[in-house]
């Protein structure tokens, strides 16, 4: 009886070690996500060549199905060996283009710059000014400005001068010549000593004046024919 006990226990003792071992079977229990995933670095995606074509959304076209594969993107055909896209002539765009998008097949400038930059002032278009008392200018329409300096004509004087906010220089006594040192008005006979009286040259006044010694002469006659 003892001898049976014996053999029942050591019996007992082997089966749970054979149980154990079957238990950790990885066919039983299948490894983690993780796992199987680093023993797999290589995703594998649907492979759509020569069948369809597929955007940016990841929605599939069939052949011969046109599609915008972007947001961006001319139209385009799908066909077996992939998309074939259009290639249109896209307007140009403005050089004085301060926004472009990019909604379409074709960029779009959305604004253009409507001012003048002169001398790091702003103009409106068809605006018209003066930097200074010389200069008229006008902002084009092509964002340019265009600027026309004033000729001034030859003063009539000897002795312009120039007034603030005026470009030219003017006669403020009217035309007038030199008489040797002396200014005098033109269109008048002048005396300008005992025995000179002197006028300017018509329309010479660059020139100086025309001078005759005429009452200084007639002085002396009846000077000589008194004594």
């Amino acid at each position: 009886m003892a001898l049976h006990i014996h053999e029942a226990c050591i019996l007992l003792l082997v089966i749970p070690g054979l149980v154990t071992s079957a238990a950790i079977s990885h066919e039983d229990y299948p490894a983690d996500e993780g796992d199987q995933i680093s023993s797999n670095d290589n995703l594998i995606f649907d492979d759509y060549r020569g069948k369809g074509c597929v955007d940016d959304s990841g929605f599939v076209y069939k052949l011969g199905e046109r599609f915008f594969p972007g947001h961006s993107n001319c139209p385009c055909v799908c066909a077996l060996d992939g998309p074939v896209c259009d290639q249109p002539e896209c307007p140009k765009i403005h050089p004085k283009c301060t926004k472009v998008e990019h909604n379409g097949c074709c960029p779009e400038c959305k604004e253009v710059k409507n001012f003048c930059e002169y001398h790091g002032k702003n103009y409106k278009i068809l605006e018209e000014f003066k930097p200074s008392p010389c200069e008229w200018c006008r902002c084009e329409p092509s964002n340019e400005v265009h600027c026309v300096v004033a000729d001034c004509a030859v003063p009539e004087c000897v002795n312009p001068v120039y007034e603030p906010e005026q470009c030219c220089p003017v006669c403020k006594n009217g035309p007038n010549c030199f008489a040797g040192t002396t200014i005098i008005p033109a269109g008048i006979e002048v005396k300008v000593d005992e025995c000179n009286i002197c006028h300017c040259h018509n329309g010479d006044w660059w020139k100086p004046a025309q001078c005759s010694k005429r009452e200084c002469q007639e002085n002396t006659k009846r000077a000589q024919l008194g004594s």
